[in-house]
């Protein structure tokens, strides 16, 4: 955790340059007393913490906006339309920020959206605030006060999560369960991340492997196959689609098949997460 907040150089440059090359954001924020972890800030404070690095990460656009800001004024003196909406979007951006708010709650349309997305902008990126309640010794009961609207919040054990982590493959499942949970945290936190960027999961398998792909939802059935290979894409045919809980329920593909529970789908068919493909095309 970082203190102060002076115009990006608390979380420093290189730091920050990381961070523009993500889709999204985790900031993990303690919510937990131990004496032997020393705070920077010397106490507990998870909606102080969060502020200090949100405050940085806006100082940190408020940069680059008022840098683009200064040549869109200039530049929009010759008239040009383009230009002159360019500069009015940057203007409402850097008021927004001037008010200590992300643009990610900013109203603006798809275009402006486009705009500023290239700029890398970090508090346009989504957010996902994961309090970090290791040992179980929650403070603030899963509550971050400022967190609504600007993001999704997770609270994770992490120290019981490094628990199950060391455990082998096969005795996390039971160990899981031995702690009441339907699912380890990082899964928690994986399904979590998968749905703030709008992404889900289909899986091919063979004789050899199966394996996981990952598409953005709502993607067509030639979408998802271009995927894999380009060249799916450009010569899709059909897929043969099994749904996961079919492929899990009769043990494989053989016994789906029997059932007829395989459907042959064509190119307007949206992927749905969990689905298993098999995909034909044209060489």
């Amino acid at each position: 955790m970082v203190k102060g907040a002076h115009k990006g150089e608390g979380l420093g440059n290189q730091f920050l340059h990381h961070i523009r090359e993500c889709d999204a954001i985790c900031e993990v924020i303690r919510d937990f007393k131990d004496e032997n972890i020393i705070h920077v800030d010397g106490s507990i404070d998870p909606d102080r913490d969060k502020e200090t690095i949100n405050l940085e990460l806006t100082y940190a656009d408020l940069q680059i906006i008022e840098k683009r800001l200064d040549k869109l004024s200039k530049d929009a003196k010759s008239g040009n339309k383009d230009l002159i909406l360019q500069k009015e979007l940057f203007e409402k951006a850097k008021k927004h920020l001037d008010a200590g708010r992300g643009l990610r709650d900013m109203p603006m349309s798809g275009q402006e959206k486009i705009i500023l997305k290239g700029l890398g902008l970090l508090t346009l990126k989504p957010i996902i605030y994961v309090i970090n309640k290791a040992g179980g010794n929650l403070i603030k009961n899963e509550g971050l006060r400022a967190a609504g609207g600007d993001g999704k919040t997770l609270a994770l054990d992490i120290k019981q999560e490094e628990e199950i982590a060391a455990l082998p493959e096969e005795e996390q499942a039971e160990y899981i369960n031995e702690l009441g949970l339907e699912q380890s945290g990082l899964d928690r936190l994986v399904r979590a991340s998968y749905g703030l960027l709008g992404l889900i999961t289909f899986f091919t398998t063979g004789p050899d492997e199966t394996r996981a792909w990952t598409v953005k939802s709502g993607s067509k059935a030639p979408q998802a196959a271009g995927v894999i290979h380009t060249d799916f894409e450009k010569g899709f045919i059909r897929a043969e689609v099994i749904p996961f809980e079919n492929f899990i329920e009769y043990g494989g593909e053989v016994r789906a098949r029997e059932k007829g529970l395989i459907r042959t789908e064509g190119k307007d068919y949206i992927v749905k997460d969990g689905d298993i493909c098999h995909f034909l095309f044209s060489k």
